[in-house]
């Protein structure tokens, strides 16, 4: 017996579905050519406080989560990730809109309109 440390991979914050990585890799195969991957972000905007920000990433900051995708990596903000554990990101599409959907299970109210959060 050594003294051999165990340790078991940490669940991401963020769960992405098969359509949300599928737009993942989409956005990346038409990505600038110094885009690295695709950026989670939760900035102060909109009526609630909080707004759900995607966005191509340059750079990688050593504290921003890394979740692999079979289309690139996807980044989240280390800033948001509080925000935004145990929460479900989709990609939805229909006649009239297209966008990422996400349940969050921390957001204690939104605003009407459904582009910011509160928590």
């Amino acid at each position: 017996m050594g003294n051999e440390t165990k340790t078991r991979e940490r669940p991401a914050a963020v769960i992405l579905t098969e359509s949300a990585q599928a737009r993942v890799a989409k956005l990346m195969a038409q990505a600038p050519d110094d885009a690295i991957g695709v950026k989670l972000s939760t900035p102060q905007r909109g009526c609630s406080g909080l707004a759900y920000s995607v966005d191509y990433v340059t750079e990688a900051s050593p504290m921003d989560e890394r979740i692999e995708t079979p289309g690139g990596t996807f980044f989240i903000d280390a800033a948001s990730v509080l925000y935004l554990i145990g929460s479900t990101m989709d990609w939805q599409e229909d006649d009239f809109t297209a966008g990422f959907v996400f349940d969050n299970p921390n957001a204690t109210g939104a605003c009407g309109c459904g582009e910011s959060f509160t928590v």
